[in-house]
Formats: C-alpha cells, sequence, structure tokens
C-alpha cells in the first residue's frame, strides 16, 4: 500500500471522515510544506504519549488529576456522570454547572459486548460513597443504551444514600412541535414542570 493510500485509509477511519473527505485532507496536506505536516505528526504523537484519564474522575488531562478535580471552586457533593470526556465540553460551555464529573468511557451495551466491567463503574461507587455525594446527575445520551446505563447506575448507588437524577429531556429551546418526533415529545410531556 503506498503511503498515500495508508493516510487515505487511517483518516477515513475517524468520525465524520468518509474515503473522499480523508482524500481531500491527504492531498491538502500534500500541498503544504512538509514542516507543516511534521508539526500534525508531532501533535498526535504528543496526544498519545501526554494524554491519559483522570485519576479521579477519568476525563482526559496531561497531569494526574484534570483542571476540573483541582478546581477548589467546584461543589464535590454533586457528580455529573457522563459517557464520554467529549462530553464535559457541552456541559462546560452553559456555564451553569459548578460540580465535577465522572467518565464512564462509554455506555452499556449488551449486544456490542459492552458490559460494566468495561465502563468505570466501580469506581464511581466508590466515589460517591467515600465522598459522601448528596447527589449524582446522570446525564448519559438519550438512547436505548444510555437509558439502560441510567437504570443501572441509580441501582448501583442506591445504597450511597446521594440523590440520582436524570438529564430531563424534551423539546429544544426555539424548536417546533411540528417538526419533533413523537418520542421527544411524550419526553417533553412527561419532563413537563408547573410555570
Amino acid at each position: 500500500m503506498s503511503a498515500i493510500d495508508e493516510l487515505i485509509t487511517e483518516l477515513s477511519r475517524l468520525p465524520t471522515i468518509g474515503r473522499k473527505s480523508a482524500m481531500r485532507l491527504t492531498y491538502h496536506l500534500l500541498r503544504q510544506p512538509a514542516s507543516q505536516s511534521r508539526k500534525l505528526a508531532e501533535a498526535l504523537v504528543a496526544l498519545v504519549e501526554r494524554v491519559r484519564p483522570c485519576d479521579t474522575c477519568f476525563n482526559l488531562t496531561e497531569a494526574a488529576q484534570c483542571a476540573i478535580c483541582v478546581d477548589a471552586r467546584r461543589d464535590r457533593q454533586v457528580i455529573c456522570v457522563v459517557e464520554e470526556a467529549s462530553d464535559i465540553a457541552s456541559i462546560e460551555r452553559t456555564g451553569e454547572y459548578r460540580g465535577v464529573y465522572h467518565v464512564l468511557g462509554g455506555r452499556l451495551a449488551p449486544l456490542d459486548g459492552i458490559g460494566p466491567s468495561h465502563l468505570t463503574i466501580v469506581p464511581l461507587v466508590s466515589r460517591v460513597m467515600q465522598a459522601g455525594a448528596r447527589e449524582v446527575i446522570v446525564a448519559t445520551n438519550p438512547t436505548l443504551e444510555g437509558d439502560a446505563t441510567a437504570l443501572y447506575l441509580s441501582e448501583q448507588l442506591r445504597a450511597s444514600g446521594a440523590t440520582v437524577s436524570r438529564l430531563a429531556r424534551g423539546l429544544p429551546m426555539g424548536g417546533d412541535l411540528e417538526y419533533a418526533d413523537g418520542g421527544t415529545i411524550v419526553q417533553a410531556l412527561a419532563a413537563r414542570r408547573a410555570i
């Protein structure tokens, strides 16, 4: 396999990058000065060599603990559980959440062979118990697997005494009922609140 074909194949393995996009990226890199491609290669090597899971929450970091875990202003009594480290950025963008996080590293998916032992559930339960957390917010994705994971977590955390909550689901701000699917409307009705 040629170097060009090898790079196209590797790039096409990335999410949202199909073979055509991978080809465009490869030829774009070939048009750049060699120093630019080397910088990209060095950045990829540094990423693999330096980034690791946080010892506490499993977020991605270059240190033993991530910036959120070492931030003294964070409320350690409230733990938001997410499927992947990338989910943290979405919540942080709101500027509203001041607790800490726990990254599961995926979700329960028995059909794909992913059970509780493949996720960081045991460290989560231990952390909640040791910290005496008052609330665990389960922010798994609103999918069948995400819901199953949330249910499993609530059962595992029952003895901790912490309140286990789930993010509300329903209609997005600015959304039209006309374009919402039935499942979204059902969730919006179920999560309704008094005004």
